[in-house]
């Protein structure tokens, strides 16, 4: 065992003390930090953060090539070196939307007047078939009114009659139904039904003699044609 120098400091130990100082070993020499290890760890200072290093030359010749071998657009490429690709990506999408989303809407109008014409149409026909059915009594009124009894006895019964007749025509007038024009008119087959051609010299050839029975239309509808006798 090596024996420890003293020193003029190691005067004041105890035996013991100095029986342990010399069995501990030496303390090893600390290695000074490498100059590369110092610029290293400037960058942790508190003075602030040394400068990064720059990229490798062929990175932007690289970059280059890539965008040269996908003309279709990069995503990564177009943020970094066409800010605005990605803002026309969006602005053609949103005229897409828009340019369907207009589409639509002509289609659900052309759609919502094409279910309210259905409806008017199927209105006016259910009126028509309803109304039909009312005229033969209309007919009937106005046959009994225009064959009233003269007898005294009867009046009242036949003005009560006249009554009648003449709600339910209110009530169908009312209703928009007008009575087609026929007497004395030129013969149209579209509003009047001929039931005899006959000569006459007091009317024109084609010219309505005489109504049979009242014709009817509701607007444009025929709810009856009027039945005439017609001049040839």
């Amino acid at each position: 065992m090596t024996k420890r120098k003293k020193h003029h400091h190691d005067e004041a130990l105890s035996p013991l003390d100095e029986e342990m100082a010399e069995a501990a070993p030496e303390a090893a020499p600390v290695p000074l930090p490498s100059a590369e290890e110092v610029e290293s760890a400037s960058i942790f200072t508190e003075e602030g953060t040394a400068p990064l290093p720059a990229l490798p030359a062929d990175l932007a010749s690289h970059r280059a090539s890539h965008r040269a071998s996908h003309p279709e657009g990069d995503p990564e490429g177009d943020r970094e070196g066409d800010p605005g690709g990605e803002t026309a990506e969006l602005r053609a999408k949103a005229d897409e939307y828009l340019d369907g989303w207009q589409r639509a809407r002509a289609e659900f109008a052309n759609y919502k007047k094409r279910i309210e014409r259905d409806q008017e149409e199927a209105r006016g026909r259910g009126a028509a078939a309803l109304l039909a059915k009312i005229l033969p009594i209309e007919d009937d009124l106005r046959r009994a009114v225009r064959e009233r009894p003269e007898s005294e006895g009867l009046a009242h019964w036949a003005d009560g009659i006249e009554l009648i007749q003449r709600k339910l025509e209110a009530v169908l007038e009312a209703e928009g139904v007008e009575i087609i024009p026929a007497e004395g008119v030129a013969f149209d087959p579209a509003l009047h039904e001929a039931v005899t051609y006959e000569a006459s010299n007091d009317h024109r050839e084609g010219e309505i003699i005489e109504v049979i029975q009242q014709g009817y239309r509701l607007g444009e509808r025929v709810l009856r044609p009027a039945r005439v006798r017609v001049a040839r």
